[in-house]
C-alpha cells in the first residue's frame, strides 16, 4: 500500500533537500550546470530575517517526492497580490500519481486564503507533459505576453 502523501511548509533545514530537488529539476530541464544556489542561499531567502520566497515540500514515507517553491507577486490591474509559482518538480519515480496535482492545489488554497487576485507560472515550451497537464486543470497560456529578462550581467552593465 502507498503511504499518504502529505505537503508541508518547508522550515529551516529542508534547505538540502530543497536544493537536491532543485538540481534534479535542472536536469530534467536540460540545465544541469546552472544550478548556482547553495543550501545556504536557500536558508537566507526563505527563513532569514526577510524572507523573500516560501516553498512547500510533498513527502511520501517521510521522503521528499516534490517540491513547489513560489513568491507574492502584485497585479496592478487587479489591485491585489497574486501567487507566482517559480518552480514545481516531482521526483520521476512518483510522477502520474498526483503529486504535482496536490501541490497545484495546495498553492490554490493558500491563494485563495490570502485573497490574491490570481496564481502565475511559465512553463518551458518544449515540456508537453507539463503543458497538458496545466492545461487539465483549467490553466491557459498566455500566448501573447513574452518574458524577457536581466540576468546578473546585464543588470551589471545597466
Amino acid at each position: 500500500m502507498v503511504d499518504p502523501l502529505k505537503i508541508r511548509p518547508a522550515e529551516p533545514g529542508d534547505e538540502v533537500v530543497l536544493l537536491e530537488l532543485i538540481v534534479e529539476l535542472a536536469i530534467y530541464e536540460r540545465e544541469p550546470d546552472a544550478v548556482e544556489a547553495t543550501a545556504e542561499q536557500l536558508a537566507d531567502s526563505l527563513f532569514g530575517a526577510r524572507p523573500v520566497a516560501e516553498a512547500v515540500l510533498a513527502e511520501r514515507d517521510g521522503r521528499a517526492v516534490g517540491f513547489a517553491l513560489f513568491f507574492t507577486s502584485f497585479s496592478t490591474w487587479v489591485g491585489r497580490p497574486g501567487l507566482y509559482l517559480e518552480d514545481l518538480f516531482v521526483r520521476e519515480s512518483e510522477r502520474g500519481q498526483g503529486v504535482g496535482k496536490a501541490l497545484l492545489l495546495h498553492l490554490a488554497a493558500i491563494a485563495r486564503e490570502r485573497h490574491y487576485g490570481r496564481m502565475e507560472w511559465s512553463v518551458l515550451d518544449w515540456n508537453e507533459p507539463a503543458i497538458a497537464f496545466y492545461r487539465s486543470l483549467g490553466a491557459k497560456a498566455m500566448s501573447d505576453w513574452t518574458v524577457y529578462r536581466l540576468d546578473r550581467d546585464a543588470l551589471d552593465r545597466l
